[in-house]
């Protein structure tokens, strides 16, 4: 190919680049990209700190930066990056692509999808945490600017924390393009600062030997371990890089770390170093202190901006999962709204939004300040990063086909860093640090909770459900009215005779002229295309059977896919079409299945999960609903 006819293109996929790249920065560097207003002064300030001489400042310096350059340019730019489940990411799609090897039997799949579901309970933890101590350290740079502010610092940060929670309603689709040029502008701002201030001890460079981060270690014994524990904070956005990698690509999200992110950190850290080098007792809040005084009311309100931004990426995030978690069954069907006609992944969910907002609430009023939330901070995310390399390790070895000393010589590494950060992050489960484990704790369990009770509650259904052709053979001894129209029947067993099936005509004694044994399978891919969704099948006298098969990215949407199905012999819209839902009233048992405490849950998310009819957009007016009761 001639210069002249590659430009054209390569110019276009460079401006396409450049475009996701920015927008990149909004969504996925507001968490690591606002982690400068508190990563430092915790090292420093927190119950397992050092002092801030001029050696352990330079050493705590070092770890950040190797830190920064192992965890997030190394493990995840490179390397976890590559783990996308058909261009998705996050642990749910790891856990998903590792289990779809073949060769895994039931106990490995169900101890792969184990570590999803702990892992995706761990991102709620952190789901909650992160807006509270992004926007509460914001703006508790009042307390800098002005002394006389500080007891309002926490109804601020409230109303602010409100007004974002408030907002998720009317989608991010319509900020979405401003958020980029915001975040811009932050990390441009953190450049300069941090030059200002290097520029005066330039020595502070020297930090990037790893010399001193290691005699920083080994120096101060116990104390300068738990130091990791702060450190840490300066890679808490790992996750998101990987979990948001489905709506930029991998490049745009590469581009934006090495050319804007990672250099605008590295020069704030490097700066605030540089500033506690000649300013010792400005530990307080090195943040703020080495700004102008002329700058510090406008840096406070562009450091709640680039927070309320970061915020908005966690919540995001939440939503993300929590669809996912609903498409593979670990959740019960809840309310999703669909904020943008033109962007896929946009979403609102009512009930994982209110419950953040009150989390987040509960936390600012309990912690009080960013310093004690910090305690409580990092726990959750290094056990996520934990299971992550863990889960890619399995991918290495089951779908890359690695060789073991390759494999564990890669993660190996990683594993031996998370662990590191892990070790130091359990010293604050005391002083804060449970929290996120009790919320990570309480999400497993719902989600494990449901995962085993819909598959003890198919087990149910299959021992008493009888074979479709069977039934249709003694039907047909005594044939019911046949009344013209179509009947389609939502089951979970395309083999079974559908209970409502059963109910139906025994109790009414008719029966459609077509009837549709119609089951929706989630793969364990994002999106299955148009062409492979619908199979099917045609049974004999007037019977069909029609599988569904969508990706856990997917909008489940049962009459547009039926919409799709053109070369069937019966037409699927229209008003002669009756949807038959069977609802079961679940009963608590002995029965051996699972604990009954479990199964009392169980039955209760079920009564409280959103209607089929609703989550599979299925018309009101044309849907009918037969119950049954089914002893757990």
């Amino acid at each position: 190919m001639s210069v002249d006819q590659a430009t054209p293109e390569g110019d276009q996929r460079l401006g396409s680049w450049a475009k996701l790249s920015l927008v990149a920065l909004g969504v996925v560097y507001g968490d690591i990209g606002t982690s400068p207003l508190y990563a430092v002064r915790e090292c420093f300030r927190a119950e397992h700190a050092v002092a801030a001489s001029h050696d352990h400042v330079l050493g705590v310096l070092s770890l950040i930066f190797w830190a920064l350059a192992i965890v997030i340019s190394t493990k995840y730019l490179i390397f976890i990056l590559q783990a996308d489940n058909e261009g998705e990411g996050g642990i749910l799609a790891l856990a998903a692509l590792v289990s779809s090897d073949e060769s895994n039997a039931g106990y490995r799949r169900w101890a792969i999808f184990t570590l999803g579901l702990l892992g995706g309970a761990l991102l709620y933890a952190d789901g909650m945490i992160t807006p509270a101590i992004s926007v509460l350290s914001a703006v508790e740079g009042l307390e800098v600017a002005a002394p006389a502010l500080d007891p309002y610092i926490e109804p601020i940060t409230i109303a602010i924390l409100v007004g974002l929670f408030l907002f998720q309603s009317r989608g991010t689709a319509r900020v979405g393009t401003v958020f980029g040029p915001i975040m811009l502008i932050w990390f441009a701002t953190l450049a300069c600062m941090g030059i200002q201030q290097i520029i005066q001890a330039p020595q502070v460079f020297l930090a990037i030997n790893p010399l001193y981060a290691i005699r920083l270690l080994l120096e101060n014994g116990l104390s300068g371990y738990l130091v990791l524990g702060s450190v840490f904070l300066v890679v808490t956005g790992g996750e998101a890089l990987y979990a948001d990698m489905g709506h930029f690509g991998k490049q745009p999200i590469r581009i934006s770390w090495y050319y804007v992110v990672l250099p605008a950190l590295l020069l704030n850290y490097f700066g605030q170093g540089a500033f506690l080098l000649e300013h010792p007792e400005g530990a307080r809040n090195p943040f703020y202190l080495m700004a102008p005084g002329w700058a510090l009311y406008p840096l406070v309100i562009l450091s709640t901006m680039a927070t309320v931004i970061a915020s908005q990426a966690v919540i995001t995030g939440a939503f993300s999962l929590t669809l996912q978690a609903v498409q593979l069954g670990y959740s019960p069907r809840m309310t999703i709204r669909h904020t943008s006609a033109e962007q896929m992944g946009q979403i609102y969910i009512p009930l994982v939004n209110w419950a953040l907002m009150f989390a987040c609430i509960g936390l600012v009023l309990g912690f009080r300040s960013s310093d004690n939330l910090a305690a409580a901070y990092g726990v959750a995310v290094t056990i996520t990063m934990v299971i992550t390399t863990v889960l890619f390790f399995l991918l290495t070895r089951m779908r890359w086909n690695w060789s073991l000393p390759a494999a564990l010589g890669v993660c190996g590494i990683f594993l031996a860093v998370d662990l590191a950060f892990l070790g130091a992050n359990l010293f604050k489960i005391s002083n804060g640090g449970w929290f996120p484990l009790l919320v990570a704790g309480g999400a497993y369990t719902l989600m494990s909770t449901w995962m085993a009770g819909q598959r003890l509650l198919a087990k149910r259904l299959r021992e008493r459900a009888l074979s479709i052709e069977l039934y249709i053979a003694d039907l047909m001894n005594e044939p019911p009215v046949r009344v013209s129209g179509v009947s389609i029947y939502l089951t979970g067993n395309p083999i079974g005779t559908p209970p409502a099936l059963r109910h139906n005509v025994r109790h009414n004694k008719v029966l459609h002229e077509q009837i549709v044994l119609l089951t929706v399978v989630t793969a364990n891919v994002p999106h299955v295309r148009l062409a492979k969704r619908v199979e099917f099948e045609e049974i004999g006298e007037g019977f069909f059977r029609i599988l569904i098969n969508y990706g856990f990215m997917d909008t489940p949407h049962i009459p547009l896919t039926l919409a799709t199905l053109t070369n069937a012999p019966l037409s699927l819209q229209g008003e002669d079409v009756t949807y038959f839902l069977g609802t079961e009233r679940l009963l608590a048992t002995h029965r051996p299945g699972m604990a009954l405490w479990r199964e009392k849950l169980f039955a209760w998310m079920s009564r409280n999960a959103q209607p089929a009819t609703a989550y599979f957009y299925l018309p009101p007016e044309q849907v009918v609903e037969i119950g049954s009761q089914v002893e757990l």
